[in-house]
């Protein structure tokens, strides 16, 4: 007497994945991985140093919005003094308008923007900077009595091939 195997049987494969094609795929994901990962750091990059610019132009800007207040006759100043606020922290605390019968401080930014490139995130963000004074030479920037510009104290260089020091 023959046994008969039933037909749903014999016709059943077997489903699921053999190990060569669970290898070929992951050699594929690794290719795209790979080639995913320097793209990705690129971009962190480049928003890096968009942040990098803004914060620069930002600064800057307010570096020279307290000169020209200044020289317009809104805040004491002596004979001797280049016009550029002593510290950072200036530009944020204000100074007291002599023009403003109230006497109200005029304030140039409402916080300093860090440098995102500054290694320490614990830091104040005054102190993410390099400070240049108004006798300094752009070759060689020194601090001094007054802040005349900023720099990023990063190390690297930027995509564009300048180093950020000199930005």
């Amino acid at each position: 007497m023959a046994h008969s195997i039933p037909a749903d049987i014999r016709t059943a494969h077997h489903t699921g994945f053999t190990i060569v094609e669970l290898l070929v795929t992951l050699v594929i994901v690794g290719i795209l991985a790979s080639a995913a990962i320097p793209m990705a750091e690129l971009a962190v990059q480049r928003g890096k140093e968009r942040e990098l610019r803004e914060a620069l132009h930002t600064i800057r800007a307010a570096l020279d919005a307290y000169k020209r207040a200044g020289d317009e006759g809104h805040m004491e100043r002596k004979a001797d003094e280049s016009g550029y606020p002593h510290t950072l922290e200036e530009l944020v605390k204000g100074v007291v308008d002599v023009k403003n019968p109230k006497g109200a401080p005029m304030r140039f930014l409402r916080a300093i923007p860090r440098d995102p490139f500054f290694a320490d995130a614990e830091a104040p963000a005054t102190k993410t900077w390099g400070l240049r004074s108004y006798v300094s030479s752009h070759e060689e920037p020194q601090e001094g009595s007054d802040v005349f510009d900023i720099y990023s104290i990063a190390v690297g260089q930027g995509l564009n091939g300048v180093p950020y020091r000199e930005w």
